[in-house]
């Protein structure tokens, strides 16, 4: 059940994400907007770990998780530019 939540959060997450950063290249699809969510909630827990504002196992919130998907998106749209 825990990876069907993460699923479902982490669409949502990304959705809110991709509504937030503008322009393009974005991913596209269900798929890829659950895995940019669940990425992003990755990026916010090892950022938050390393900052100091989370203790090593905890996870990231839901605001955390939508700062480390737009972080990631900022990403996908640099290495996904058209050349």
């Amino acid at each position: 059940m825990e990876v069907i939540g993460a699923i479902v959060i982490g669409l949502i997450v990304g959705f809110i994400a991709k509504l937030i950063t503008p322009g393009d290249p974005k991913p596209r699809g269900f798929i890829l907007t659950a895995v940019l969510g669940i990425v992003g909630a990755f990026v916010a827990q090892f950022l938050g770990q390393q900052i100091g504002w989370l203790q090593p196992g905890e996870p990231a919130n839901f605001l955390g998780a939508i700062v480390g998907s737009v972080i990631v998106l900022l990403v996908w749209r640099q290495l996904a530019r058209p050349r």
